[in-house]
């Protein structure tokens, strides 16, 4: 009997093992300090954040999901710690076929998450650092003005408006640069289709005509190409 039981243990884990195919993308990593909760895998289906898999944390911050993905594209590992409070519990992160590994805390998920296995990931985490770099100096133009002792006249006014007009212009400059020069990546449609779809046409057009075949063929960028069809002529 016991070899019976051992025999049917030895054949599931040889089916669970070879339930992967070249398309599986596994999501595994630890949430230090993470005690009680729970982990939900989710991405896009359509215009709705679905969720593709969940997982019960209670004593251990370790995780691991599976799912099937044809492409890269964006996921999100949302950490509800039912403190009814959604600040820092959300990552962000291109996934793609293969291990893709996170580890985090739980006191800082996002913003101390370290990602690896993705090279969309990577070049995506690229795009972002320059963006963010973009988003703090406008702040920093609008606080100094809102700090100031004595009221601004409107020349001054003036002048802040078109320092921080200037630094958003230097944004999209750079998101399209970005995307141009990457249309081997699937981060390029992504970020004409969802960073910067108001930018000149023709720009959209032109990163959309230049992307790599596969590339072409993505969710992404068969996305940008329908949104490119359907703008008005």
């Amino acid at each position: 009997m016991k070899k019976i039981a051992l025999v049917i243990t030895l054949l599931l884990l040889i089916i669970s093992c070879g339930s992967d195919t070249e398309n599986t993308m596994t999501v595994t990593g630890k949430v230090k300090g993470l005690k009680k909760g729970t982990l939900y895998l989710q991405n896009f289906k359509d215009t709705t954040l679905i969720v593709i898999d969940s997982l019960q944390v209670d004593g251990d911050g370790n995780f691991t999901f599976k799912t099937e993905v044809e492409n890269p594209e964006i996921f999100h590992l949302y950490l509800d710690k039912a403190d009814h409070n959604d600040f820092n519990d959300r990552i962000i992160f291109f996934g793609e076929p293969g291990l893709v590994t996170i580890n985090t805390s739980w006191d800082t998920f996002d913003r101390d998450a370290k990602i690896s296995g993705s090279e969309s990931n990577e070049k995506y985490k690229e795009y972002r650092k320059m963006m963010s770099n973009f988003n703090i100096r406008n702040i920093q133009i609008i606080q100094n003005a809102q700090n100031t002792k004595i009221a601004l006249d409107s020349v001054q006014l003036d002048s802040v408006n078109k320092l921080s007009d200037n630094t958003v212009r230097r944004s999209y400059a750079y998101a399209l640069n970005f995307a141009l020069t990457n249309t081997n990546s699937t981060v390029a449609p992504y970020i004409a289709l969802y960073e910067v779809p108001d930018a000149n046409r023709k720009y959209l057009d032109s990163i959309s005509n230049s992307l790599d075949k596969d590339v072409a063929n993505s969710k992404y960028g068969k996305a940008l190409k329908k949104y490119l069809d359907e703008l008005p002529k």
